[in-house]
């Protein structure tokens, strides 16, 4: 019986030093800092990763390192399914698959790369499955780079039926889709845990097992409260609902240099380093560290917030 892999998943960031090289001390701080902040379970090795800018080579080790430093605590899967060819993404998905990882993801796009359709889709899907291990949890994600591909109700069923999947990052960004997946899942292990800021809390309401979006490199614990007590303080919900979505707008300056300036800010990371952005994000987007600023100040405003609703035994406030 494969396990549940859902809850809270930041997907990871990488981080560089001012050479350009995988800061390794950073990493072990940012994963830390993922579990500290209420994750259920890590992905790394993904687009916010910028896994399509490292080796093959980079790949496997920042699985391998992130497995290890989460030292069995929460689960930890990765993906670095980037080629085209199909003979090369066995072998860079077979590398991956020894690291030590608790599930392997692949991607959508990269089973049909060249939009051929469903025939070509199922075909490559099954290679794969018949060239990974039997035993290792699989995951699917719906990366829009280089173009999002998201899976047709057969092919889903397809997924849910094979018994081999665990988890959908489910890039659809529409709850009346991600709705009809989650009846189409029902009693298959399969969690389809929704990837966007904009419809978190009414996916959450409608049965989501989770949240899996950037902005889980903000502020985890905030989309942790809101999965396991939103449905107790719906009024209060819905405000840091509408916070959680207005911060994901700092997405569109830079990211995920944005999100690497929110932890220097912290103390989390020494750089910004990023090797998919070639500009200086502040030069581009004006005003950006005041953005910055401003979601970590409404984010420790909520935690405040909510560390009062719990001194309070559970009364109702308001700020």
């Amino acid at each position: 019986m494969i396990a549940p892999i859902d809850g809270i998943i930041p997907v990871m960031l990488t981080p560089f030093d001012d050479e350009g090289r995988i800061d390794w001390a950073d990493l072990e701080a940012l994963i830390e800092w993922y579990i500290v902040n209420g994750s259920s379970a890590l992905f790394a090795v993904c687009q916010s990763s910028e896994m399509a800018r490292l080796s093959v080579e980079e790949r496997v080790a920042l699985a391998r390192f992130t497995a290890k430093a989460a030292g069995g605590r929460l689960p930890v899967v990765a993906s670095g399914h980037v080629a085209d060819d199909l003979e090369e993404q066995k072998a860079e998905l077979s590398a991956m698959a020894d690291t030590g990882i608790d599930g392997l993801v692949l991607v959508t796009n990269r089973l049909d790369p060249s939009k051929a359709g469903a025939e070509t889709f199922r075909s490559n899907l099954e290679a794969l499955l018949a060239a990974l291990p039997a035993d290792l949890p699989l995951g699917l994600y719906e990366c829009p780079a280089p173009h999002r591909r998201l899976l047709g109700d057969e092919e889903f069923k397809f997924c849910c039926d094979s018994g081999r999947f665990a988890v959908l990052k489910d890039v659809s960004c529409d709850l009346d889709i991600l709705k009809r997946r989650l009846a189409l899942a029902k009693g298959s292990p399969l969690a389809v845990v929704n990837a966007n800021t904009a419809i978190a809390w009414p996916a959450l309401q409608a049965g989501a097992p989770g949240f899996c979006g950037i902005a889980n490199n903000y502020h985890p614990d905030l989309y942790r409260w809101l999965a396991d007590h939103g449905a107790e303080w719906p009024e209060f919900a819905g405000e840091l609902a509408a916070h959680l979505t207005l911060a994901a707008l700092s997405e569109a300056y830079g990211y995920p240099a944005v999100a690497k300036l929110y932890h220097q800010r912290l103390g989390t990371m020494k750089s910004a380093r990023c090797r998919v952005i070639d500009y200086d994000v502040r030069q581009r987007f004006w005003a950006l560290d005041a953005i910055v600023d401003a979601v970590i100040r409404g984010t420790e405003d909520f935690r405040a917030r909510i560390r009062a609703l719990s001194r309070e035994g559970g009364e109702r406030f308001t700020a």
